[in-house]
């Protein structure tokens, strides 16, 4: 079956949109969309898989922990992508409040 992943985006948003499209062992696959989400301030994401995410639509900001804490913000628009290794911390810093920010995000081993 056919599916678009630039299609049944809701208008509103109270949450950031989250949703499986594969998995297996090694890998999982989701489209996330957001608009205006992001991180709370104090919580960092530190996943024991890799994660390969590109944002299709819209735009955001990630900020990277580096190793010996120093931290790295990165804007990311339509195309641009970002590798951030197993046990990385991040967060999202920002997404566009006035339009939808796809990601599409690939978590590997």
């Amino acid at each position: 079956m056919v599916k678009n992943l630039f299609s049944e985006i809701p208008e509103e948003l109270r949450h950031e949109l989250v949703q499986p499209i594969v998995a297996g062992d090694v890998v999982r696959i989701e489209r996330i969309v957001s608009r205006g989400h992001m991180s709370r301030e104090e919580f960092w994401y530190d996943q024991k898989e890799s994660e390969w995410v590109v944002v299709l639509a819209g735009a955001a900001r990630v900020v990277l922990e580096q190793p010996g804490g120093e931290l790295r913000s990165t804007q990311l628009g339509p195309g641009d992508h970002l590798n951030i290794p197993a046990h990385t911390r991040h967060r999202v810093a920002w997404t566009d409040p006035d339009q939808a920010t796809i990601w599409l995000a690939i978590f590997y081993k």
